[in-house]
This record gives C-alpha cells, sequence and structure tokens, in this order.
C-alpha cells in the first residue's frame, strides 16, 4: 500500500508556477526595453550591408545585400591606423587606471595617516566637477606641456580616476587585515603585500573596472576631437566622422566603420559578462 501511495505521488504532475500579475508587467517591460536597446543595434549592421541606393529602405534586411562596404572600409588604411590609435589609448589607459587606482584606493583603505579623510574627500569631490569645466584646463597643460597633438595628451586626462579609486577603496576594506598582518610576518613588503595578497582578493573590482575604463575610452569622442589635429593620431570615433564631412554623407561607410567598432566590444562583453554582472553587484553593495 505505501509503495502504491508513493508511486501516486511520483506521477501526480507539479503544480505550476503562478504568473503574478507584477512579474507580467516586469518581463514585459524589460522585454520591450531590450527590443528598444538591440534595435539600433541591428539597424547599423543592416545598413552596413547595403548600398547607397538602399540606405533609406528601413527594411531590417536588406534585398541585396553586400560586403562591398566592410572590404572598402578594411582596405582603408586610415581605418586600420584609427582602430589601432584606440586600442592604443583604451589599452593604456585601462592598465594604468587598474594599477593607479587600486594603489591608492588601498593605500586609503588599509593604512591611518594624518589628512587620510581629506585627501578621499578631496579626490571624491572632483566627480562633482562636469568635465566640460575640465576641458579648458586640460588644453592649456597640453599647450604649454607640449602635449597638443600626441597619444599623451589623449590619454593623461584619463590615466587616474576618482571613481576608480573609490570602487576600489571600498573593495580593499573588506580585505581582512589579518591576511596581510599574516603577510608582514612573513616578511613581504607593503607593495608584495598589496600585489600578491590583497590584489587576487578583489578581482571582481578590477575586472569591472577594466572593462568600464576599456569601453570609455574605447568610444570617447569629446576630448581626442579637441585634443588632436592630424588624422594618423585619429582614434575611431573621431575618424569615422571624416565620411561624414567629406563631399556627402556616406551612411553605409559610416555605419560600417560603426559595426566594425562596436565588435571589440561585443567581444569584451560576452567573454567578461559574469566579471560584468558580478562586479556591479558587488559595487551596488558596498556603495
Amino acid at each position: 500500500m505505501t509503495a502504491a501511495t508513493a508511486t501516486a505521488r511520483e506521477a501526480r504532475p507539479l503544480p505550476m508556477a503562478r504568473l503574478r500579475p507584477g512579474r507580467i508587467v516586469t518581463w514585459t517591460v524589460l522585454f520591450i526595453g531590450g527590443v528598444l536597446m538591440v534595435t539600433p543595434l541591428l539597424f547599423m549592421f543592416s545598413t552596413s550591408l547595403k548600398d547607397a541606393g538602399q540606405i533609406y529602405d528601413l527594411r531590417l534586411i536588406p534585398e541585396d545585400p553586400t560586403l562591398a562596404n566592410y572590404f572598402e572600409v578594411l582596405g582603408d588604411g586610415r581605418f586600420l591606423r584609427w582602430f589601432l590609435n584606440s586600442s592604443l589609448v583604451a589599452i593604456a589607459v585601462t592598465l594604468s587606471n587598474v594599477f593607479f587606482d587600486s594603489l591608492v584606493g588601498y593605500t586609503l583603505a588599509k593604512f591611518r595617516f594624518r589628512g587620510r579623510q581629506f585627501v578621499f574627500l578631496a579626490i571624491l569631490s572632483t566627480l562633482m566637477i562636469p568635465t566640460e569645466m575640465l576641458v579648458i584646463p586640460w588644453y592649456l597643460m597640453s599647450a604649454n606641456f607640449g602635449w597638443l597633438d600626441t597619444y599623451w595628451g589623449i590619454m593623461f586626462p584619463g590615466m587616474m580616476t576618482a571613481f576608480g579609486t573609490f570602487l576600489m577603496k571600498q573593495f580593499f576594506e573588506t580585505v581582512p587585515d589579518d591576511f596581510l598582518e599574516a603577510a608582514r610576518i612573513d616578511g613581504l613588503n607593503e607593495f608584495a603585500i598589496w600585489w600578491r595578497v590583497a590584489m587576487p582578493l578583489v578581482t571582481p573590482a578590477l575586472s569591472a573596472l577594466a572593462i568600464f575604463t576599456f569601453l570609455g575610452n574605447w568610444t570617447a569622442f569629446f576630448w581626442p576631437l579637441i585634443v588632436t589635429t592630424s588624422s594618423e593620431l585619429y582614434t575611431l570615433p573621431i575618424g569615422l566622422t571624416s565620411f561624414a564631412v567629406e563631399q556627402a554623407i556616406r551612411w553605409e561607410m559610416i555605419m560600417t566603420g560603426a559595426a566594425l567598432a562596436t565588435i571589440p566590444t561585443l567581444i569584451v562583453f560576452l567573454l567578461l559578462q559574469r566579471y560584468i554582472v558580478r562586479g556591479v553587484m558587488l559595487a551596488g553593495l558596498k556603495g
């Protein structure tokens, strides 16, 4: 009898989860928002597969798709130069942020010295200053030091950021001091303790900082436009505008260049998506 009862219980269908109205609304809103965000991206790739005569054809799937635009853009030596410039600037600034922001954040989190809070508040106060207000001082500094139209002139404003310092400080405060004291007993100096003990414990924060910094500098437009004058130093966002200031606006070329410029960011996001999500979640908890 007991076996029959157990068999009958196993044969019962599992109850379906109730679809609450709030959950339905939430998923509907998220779906609509996702469609709105993805649609421009799809139209960008679609336009890159059209010739000049199909540009104003709003169909998502081109009637006569072509790869001629990609061959023309990739065959243009300027585009490859702009791509390398963007890669150099984005990678260099990202490495600088990961190193200096984490080093300063560790110092403010784990060392006690006079004026520590003042230094931290002074760094945070720079977040309240709009970037547009800093452009003139940056430009004057670049002009005085001869940094105009140079790679260093493009990179120096972002080599260290207040946001990165704040983010890393918040995470380093969660590192147990016992680990650091044990490392000191073992004879490690402070730099080695930061590099070999503390840094591996804040990997999600480092990943999030690196990704956001890379994407921000990859798409930067305003400051590189001001500080560069020669086309050899253009980054991708600046170089793509040259397709719009010649004799006619070549939308198919602009969309093709934008599509190629988007591919590295998509690859970075797909490969490191779990670090982005985890870093954002932890940053929200620490904040």
